[in-house]
């Protein structure tokens, strides 16, 4: 915890608060980057690659991790970025945040697409065995199709999607028809891939950009 405690660079709020879909008793969910010292890796055991809490909703990831899966377009680390709500940031967090372009690239719209069509998978299969879906989960596949199709139109995830609030709340509490939500989540797919076309994300994300700044705080982190 004390990595957390004095060692965090960014902090974010994310989940319903930050996504304009909070209703009452919504958690405060928050994601956070840390930065070990550069000496806890000359040891045999190595500092973590996250950390659970403090608090109950929390969660952090060790910076070299977090850029790693920010490279491979982990749609929950990339959102981190993104968050309009950003509680606590460092000079170095400040740096991270303005390298969140370096991270794009169409890789997102595989793991978007791919994270997705699991999940429904399962939400399927909860349909058939209980006889409903977890509905908060339902709402939450289909913002992310909507912050996906977003970003490989424009460049970047949308996290603040309070403009489809009404629609998505709806399927929270379960009155949107099945069919309507598959028909969705298909349209929304079938958008993402007719956006390829023009989209201004690079094939790849630059790698070396990002290498370069985790070695500066590497070096920086060694005192």
């Amino acid at each position: 915890m004390r990595l957390v405690r004095d060692h965090t660079i960014l902090s974010v709020v994310v989940g319903s608060r930050a996504y304009g879909l909070a209703v009452d008793g919504s958690d405060v969910d928050r994601r956070g980057v840390y930065v070990a010292p550069t000496p806890l890796f000359w040891r045999f055991d190595k500092p973590p690659t996250h950390v659970d809490g403090p608090g109950p909703e929390q969660f952090s990831w060790e910076l070299e991790r977090f850029c790693l899966l920010a490279l491979d377009a982990n749609p929950t680390v990339l959102e981190c970025l993104w968050s309009p709500l950003v509680e606590r940031v460092t000079p170095v967090g400040e740096e991270l945040r303005g390298l969140r372009d370096a991270f794009l690239s169409l890789r997102a719209h595989r793991t978007f697409l791919r994270y997705a069509e699991s999940q429904f998978r399962k939400l399927e299969g909860d349909l058939r065995n209980r006889g409903e879906p977890r509905w908060k989960h339902v709402m939450h596949l289909l913002r992310l199709l909507i912050s996906g199709r977003h970003l490989v139109r424009h460049g970047e995830p949308l996290v603040d999607v309070g403009e489809y609030r009404a629609a998505l709340l709806a399927v929270r509490r379960g009155e949107m028809p099945w069919d309507d939500i598959a028909a969705w989540r298909a349209e929304l797919a079938a958008d993402m891939d007719q956006a390829l076309a023009g989209t201004p994300l690079p094939a790849e994300p630059d790698r070396a950009r990002i290498e370069k700044f985790l070695l500066s705080v590497r070096r920086r982190e060694v005192a």
